[in-house]
């Protein structure tokens, strides 16, 4: 079983100082190097990020300051403990670089125990901060996100694919009657049923970069990156089918002998002509039709 280690990005214009770093760590973790600020940047870009990032301050072009000012200020990386490790020991450089957003500050000849401890010690609050974040954003009856999960994840799709110029759709789905089904069949019954519901859009909605939610009561949301309105679509019909195939007994709807789906959606290319509240309007609108043309059915927004 392969070892899932972390991995750390050593940023020093001295190789001496990289090989000691590496040569320190690579026992526990997988050590990454940049010898320059603008390597450092190019490598957080990549598929390579690191989980944390020891940082000499003074580099040539963007020194180490500069570069942890535009770590902190991406939504992406801002999270990411930096520790500054460096020969300048004043007070004053101390403050600065806290205030430019590193965790911790290490002074050179560097001490090889104080090092392990405290890079062991940020990545242990980094995890926990990140456990208790994604317990912040799960729905706790269904499992799946919630409307903060929903929130965050629509605000980075929209900003990526508005880098890339590329398609982003969005479904909205309600079960359809469930007030009834609630009153009919109890509240637990009620609570079971959301669940299914949930497993069975989180099944169907199978990509890595989809994600589900539950917007609130029984309403829940597909957010789609790189998806035209084609593909929304049909992935939306497919769920659909999946929900009523299953066969869940309803008997208080008038849409279906068992519990329906009614689902809208919208596909824009993220620009600074829409908003993504007016895109959350979109399909929230082609949701409302859905239900007023007879539920149990796909609307698609026609922009």
């Amino acid at each position: 079983m392969t070892e899932n280690r972390q991995t750390l990005l050593v940023v020093d214009d001295e190789p001496t100082n990289i090989r000691v770093l590496r040569e320190l760590l690579k026992s526990d973790y997988t050590v990454l190097a940049a010898t320059s600020g603008e390597k450092a940047l190019q490598i957080m870009e990549s598929d390579d990020c690191p989980d944390l990032i020891l940082l000499d301050i003074i580099l040539p072009g963007i020194d180490g300051y500069e570069v942890c000012k535009r770590l902190k200020a991406d939504e992406r990386h801002k999270f990411i403990p930096v520790i500054f490790i460096t020969s300048q020991t004043t007070e004053e450089d101390e403050v600065k670089g806290f205030n430019a957003g590193a965790v911790d500050y290490i002074t050179k000849p560097l001490s090889a125990p104080i090092v392990k401890a405290r890079v062991k010690m940020h990545l242990e609050v980094k995890e926990l901060r990140e456990h208790f974040k994604k317990l912040s954003m799960r729905d706790g009856l269904t499992g799946i996100g919630n409307r903060v999960c929903f929130d965050n994840c629509l605000e980075q799709e929209w900003k990526r694919m508005q880098r890339e110029k590329a398609s982003l759709s969005l479904i909205f789905c309600d079960v359809d009657f469930f007030k009834k089904y609630n009153d009919h069949y109890g509240h637990q019954e009620g609570d079971k049923c959301l669940q299914v519901v949930a497993s069975i859009i989180k099944k169907t909605a199978n990509r890595p970069a989809d994600s589900v939610a539950r917007y609130g009561g029984e309403e829940f949301t597909v957010i789609l990156p790189n998806t035209d309105s084609e593909g929304a679509v049909e992935l939306a019909e497919n769920i659909r089918l999946a929900i009523q195939n299953r066969e869940i007994p309803h008997a208080a709807s008038t849409a279906s002998r068992f519990v329906s789906l009614s689902l809208g959606v919208a596909t824009v290319i993220p620009s600074q002509k829409i908003t993504p509240e007016k895109f959350i309007a979109l399909a929230d609108s082609a949701l409302y039709k859905a239900k007023q043309n007879g539920r149990n059915r796909v609307i698609f927004h026609i922009v």
